[in-house]
């Protein structure tokens, strides 16, 4: 994990950011770690969590395809496993020309943890623009759905 000192939990308060360029650098980082074989499709993400960690992560392929697991699930577990469960923001970074977004699992993982938070779609040229989570997967179902 890297510590990032917090600047504003929005995309607005995060714009311009020393914690924001740290975040877009480490999944770009992550990116390169990425094993991925068969798709050639690398893909790193970073977590920021609430109190100004960041968890990265990369995609992991397996042979057996169906075991394999995305960047954004990869640094989502690794922030759960040391005990975090909020977050602020997600970058995501690929070698794809144009932006990506995660994929129906990762997002309905993420909304585990809310909608109101931040994801950085990056292109490699360092250009990115920023969605809440609750535009990529609008009437969605969590936690307080299980309350009713």
């Amino acid at each position: 994990t890297t510590s990032a000192s917090p600047h504003g939990a929005g995309g607005a308060g995060m714009e311009g950011s020393a914690c924001l360029q740290l975040l877009l650098q480490r999944c770009r980082e992550a990116k390169d770690c990425a094993y991925c074989p068969y798709s050639r499709f690398p893909v790193g993400a970073a977590l920021l969590t609430a109190g100004g960690e960041i968890f990265s992560g990369c995609n992991v392929e397996n042979a057996c395809y169906s075991l394999g697991v995305c960047a954004e699930r990869t640094a989502i577990q690794k922030a759960i496993s040391e005990g975090h469960t909020r977050f602020r923001a997600m970058a995501i970074a690929s070698d794809m020309s144009d932006f990506i977004t995660p994929c129906g699992a990762c997002r309905q993982v993420m909304r585990e943890f809310g909608t109101d938070w931040d994801l950085y779609l990056t292109k490699p040229d360092g250009t990115y623009i920023v969605k809440k989570l609750h535009e990529l997967l609008p009437l969605s179902f969590g936690p307080e759905d299980l309350q009713k």
